[in-house]
């Protein structure tokens, strides 16, 4: 295998990867919360990508500790994040990982004819670390991916779906404007037993519509943003026990933080807004949080 960097060192930084939270604006980190009166795990995260000050792995997992956030799922959308995260997983109990080929990685794969050999890595990958547990981030972009692009990333989202049904593991989804051809592919596909919508960006009916196909729905910071009562609607309607919560750090920063660089430390502000918005017990709902997150991903660790 190749030999990976230390979990210390970022593998990529910001301006290697697409932009997700708009222009730059304060860039120092935020203070570490009031912790959560129950543990709950961060179910996507990228340690590996540097946001302005590198927050070094041990550290980002003392400060998350320290909020209450006990643990994390790891996430690796290229060939060089989903090593690492493989590798990470390994050193580190608090953490397990998803490997994939992002959405707007398998267009770039296919135009230079490596799409294949980098599915035949993920799956490999997949395959030899006990503590991958998940298939993701895949699914389907088309806020980046052009018409000429899109044919390839559905490709790789179906077979991403064929490899966590085939080696029983989570499937991870990411979804940007393309909701219904989600849907569609999911419905052609079959779902897996576990299924996640990261970073769920719908309204109440979208929410519904995953949550009749099997899906755990993981809201982010974003649902803290003052525009985005839609996603907040689709929160009510979830039942308790279907919801996750995450950061998709470096990026999606809650408010009152909102532009500056996200880690997983940072989880409370969403949960308490989570909590606030549903009208559940803060601890209660943590609790539910925790559990839910063991029943996503097969098993606590």
């Amino acid at each position: 295998m190749t030999q990976l960097p230390p979990t210390s060192q970022p593998t990529r930084s910001r301006a290697a990867t697409e932009e997700k939270s708009g222009a730059r604006r304060d860039r120092e980190r935020p203070p570490v919360p009031e912790p959560l009166p129950h543990p709950v795990v961060d179910t996507h995260c990228h340690l590996d990508i540097a946001d302005g000050e590198w927050l070094e792995t041990e550290e980002a997992l003392a400060r998350a500790r320290e909020a209450g956030v006990a643990r994390i799922v790891q996430i690796g959308c290229d060939l060089p994040g989903a090593r690492w995260a493989a590798e990470a997983a390994a050193r580190h109990d608090a953490l397990i990982a998803g490997v994939a080929l992002h959405p707007n990685e398998a267009p770039r794969l296919a135009a230079t004819g490596e799409l294949e050999a980098a599915l035949g890595e993920i799956e490999q990958l997949a395959q030899a670390h006990e503590k991958v547990r998940a298939v993701g981030e895949t699914g389907l972009d088309s806020f980046r991916t052009g018409e000429d692009g899109r044919a390839a990333q559905e490709e790789s989202f179906r077979r991403h779906i064929d490899l966590a049904k085939r080696l029983d593991k989570t499937l991870v989804i990411h979804d940007r404007d393309a909701h219904d051809d989600v849907l569609r592919v999911l419905d052609s596909e079959g779902v897996p037993e576990r299924w996640v919508m990261h970073c769920f960006s719908g309204d109440a009916a979208f929410a519904r519509a995953c949550l009749d196909r099997g899906a755990h729905l993981s809201f982010a910071g974003t649902v803290t943003f003052k525009n985005a009562a839609p996603l907040r609607n689709a929160l009510v309607v979830a039942p308790q026990d279907r919801l996750l919560v995450e950061t998709d750090a470096p990026y999606l920063t809650p408010t009152p933080y909102r532009g500056r660089p996200n880690a997983s430390y940072l989880v409370p502000h969403t949960v308490r807004v989570m909590a606030e918005t549903r009208g559940d017990d803060l601890e209660e709902l943590c609790v539910a949080l925790d559990a839910n997150s063991d029943r996503a991903f097969g098993g606590a660790w």
